[in-house]
């Protein structure tokens, strides 16, 4: 899977073992416009498309940036029917990406702010280099964050240092991003793409429904009481067990060989 032939905002290609590599390339700072949501659609209409596709990496081929936020430019020429428009392609985009028909990885080098943090806040799990900056500066244009910044955010860090950061519209730098769990996995500098392939290959050996209902178990955690959720996980695993991947699994730690997942 390759984008369209000719310059694009952005390209795509599979990495072996079920993942796909989304590649941001958009200079000078891959601003999220159009052509990147348009762009970032099409990648994954091709990974809804390939039952095989079982993780996604979003990296950057841009030199210093991961996603600096929203195109200020579009949205300064947009009136109020356009600017709802774009919100909408943004986060229905956002959204896909989020799905847990799969795993997604950002693999975040440089800056990851505004709607390019809220990019990498839609993916499953984020990996950053040492020199990573997270920020949602949105206030500073007096407005909010709007493609799910407000609501991921405060789900991984709490309620408190979601404000902060929020608030204040400072940039959090890659270490105490990771200490507060805004990042999954801090790696060296230039290093994070490299990391998130290796954990996306590791994670591609395992079983693939098992993986789904860790992440809609957990997403319960946070939307749901203890007892609701408890009920729901037990669902989970009982349905796993009877036609998941569960006898495939414990038959190979019986057998002492690797399972054969999907």
């Amino acid at each position: 899977m390759t984008s369209p032939s000719g310059p694009a905002a952005v390209s795509w290609e599979p990495a072996g073992q079920g993942v796909l590599r989304i590649i941001l390339q958009r200079p000078p700072a891959n601003a999220l416009g159009v052509p990147l949501i348009e762009g970032l659609s099409r990648a994954l209409d091709d990974a809804s498309g390939d039952q095989a596709v079982k993780i996604i990496v979003v990296e950057s081929a841009v030199p210093g940036f991961f996603a600096a936020g929203a195109d200020i430019k579009h949205m300064a020429g947009a009136d109020a029917e356009a600017f709802a428009a774009y919100g909408y392609a943004l986060r229905q985009a956002l959204g896909r990406l989020a799905d847990p028909a799969w795993i997604s990885i950002a693999a975040v080098e440089g800056p990851a702010l505004g709607g390019g943090l809220e990019l990498a806040l839609a993916c499953t799990l984020r990996v950053a280099g040492a020199q990573a900056r997270f920020g949602l500066p949105e206030v500073k244009l007096g407005l909010i964050p709007g493609a799910g910044g407000t609501q991921r955010l405060p789900r991984l860090v709490g309620r408190g240092r979601a404000l902060d950061i929020m608030l204040t519209g400072r940039q959090v730098p890659a270490e105490e991003a990771f200490a507060i769990g805004l990042i999954s996995r801090l790696a060296a500098q230039g290093q994070a793409a490299a990391e998130a392939l290796a954990l996306a290959a590791e994670l591609g050996q395992l079983s693939r429904p098992a993986q789904q209902a860790v992440i809609r178990a957990v997403d319960a955690a946070q939307e749901t009481s203890l007892a609701d959720g408890l009920a729901y996980e037990a669902e989970l695993v009982n349905e796993l067990f009877d036609g998941g991947e569960a006898k495939e699994g414990i038959t190979a730690f019986v057998e002492k060989r690797r399972p054969n997942f999907s």
